[in-house]
């Protein structure tokens, strides 16, 4: 008795053409605006679109909600940025939190404790250093025991973000303002010490710059340098790498450097340049989102703008939809999960298709 070929088969895809690729996005988006109107309106009887325009002027609403929009999506897409080096290496930093956690701590030390004491050109350029050195150590750590004793970076670097912290909450109380607030406050507010520079007098402009200048250059890096090469082979086969005489616990340490340098200079940005304070929750749980930016765009750069701007763009609008129709956040969390969803998903058909069986059957006659 013959057995009977499965329906369908799951084939591997060769590379679609990139107008392919992206109408398929496009598609799994369309699709995933239609679901969540017909839940909208199933489950609160609210006119779809009118939530959609209010998700937009949540977050394009004002001059100054697109400007803190587009700042949101910078320090969101630096993060990314940070994690994407390390990620390509099958290095899972999960530590992107802490390491800006860690950054931040360290500009706002310097702001703290040598505000009164430097030039403020010189104190900034000390809070530049500190900053990119705390995160740069915050990331060595783990990178060098996966490198030595192959530990779990999972841990290690999830491990590393409660560490930093708890660190920022112990000094938190250590430079509270008043004592016994529980928070420090405004550091600097009268001399102003320590606060990063504006560009062209606006506030928000500081950290749009730096994320162009950073996705320029890390996409340079990864497709045109040698370090990026070795970045790829590694993630490719450890094997395959040192076969090549690629070494690859330097290469190691070196990504690990790199990534969390740049989570300190977000750090940075947080503490110097935005908030003028420092707090556990300052890093609002982005370097965990990051995560997410970084793999639905496969890594590339220039596709993490995009990611990062459908992730902002939901969350600003989330404020909008609480105040004009009386629905809480978590209701924008959840039309944002279930585009998510439709965009990972639709990666699946991106990179695979469906054989079916009387296709396959025709094909061998």
């Amino acid at each position: 008795m013959n057995k009977k070929e499965p329906f369908f088969h799951i084939v591997k895809r060769d590379a679609l053409p990139w107008y392919q690729a992206v109408g398929i996005r496009a598609v799994a988006i369309v699709l995933a605006l239609v679901l969540c109107g017909i839940l909208t309106t199933i489950t609160t009887g609210i006119d779809p679109i009118e939530v959609y325009k209010s998700i937009f002027t949540g977050a394009f609403g004002t001059e100054r909600k697109t400007w803190i929009t587009l700042q949101n999506l910078s320090i969101l897409l630096l993060i990314a940025l940070a994690l994407t080096p390390a990620f390509k290496m099958k290095f899972w930093n999960i530590g992107g939190e802490g390491q800006v956690l860690i950054g931040g701590l360290a500009a706002g030390a310097c702001m703290i404790c040598l505000g009164d004491k430097l030039p403020n050109g010189v104190l900034i350029l000390v809070m530049v250093l500190a900053s990119i050195a705390a995160g740069a150590f915050w990331g060595f750590v783990p990178a060098f025991f996966k490198a030595k004793w192959n530990t779990n970076e999972t841990l290690s670097t999830l491990m590393m973000n409660y560490i930093a912290t708890q660190l920022v909450a112990f000094y938190t109380i250590v430079w509270e303002v008043p004592k016994g607030s529980g928070k420090i406050g405004i550091i600097n507010q009268n001399s102003n010490a320590g606060w990063l520079p504006q560009i062209f007098g606006s506030k928000y402009l500081l950290s749009i710059v730096v994320a162009v200048v950073v996705t320029l250059l890390m996409y340079i890096y990864l497709n045109y340098s040698k370090q990026g090469y070795e970045i790829s082979v590694v993630g490719e086969s450890e094997n395959t790498a040192k076969y090549v005489g690629i070494k690859v616990e330097k290469v190691i340490v070196r990504t690990m450097l790199l990534s969390g340098a740049v989570c300190g200079l977000v750090g940075l940005l947080l503490v110097g340049g935005i908030n003028h304070t420092i707090t556990t929750t300052i890093a609002g749980g982005q370097g965990f989102t990051g995560v997410l930016v970084s793999w639905m765009s496969k890594f590339n750069p220039l596709t993490m703008v995009f990611s990062s701007f459908l992730i902002i763009f939901m969350d600003r609008g989330a404020g909008e939809i609480s105040t004009a129709f009386g629905l809480n956040h978590s209701y924008a969390d959840i039309l944002t999960g279930i585009i998510l969803f439709f965009i990972i998903g639709c990666e699946f058909f991106i990179s695979y298709k469906l054989q079916f069986r009387k296709k396959a059957e025709k094909e061998v006659q």
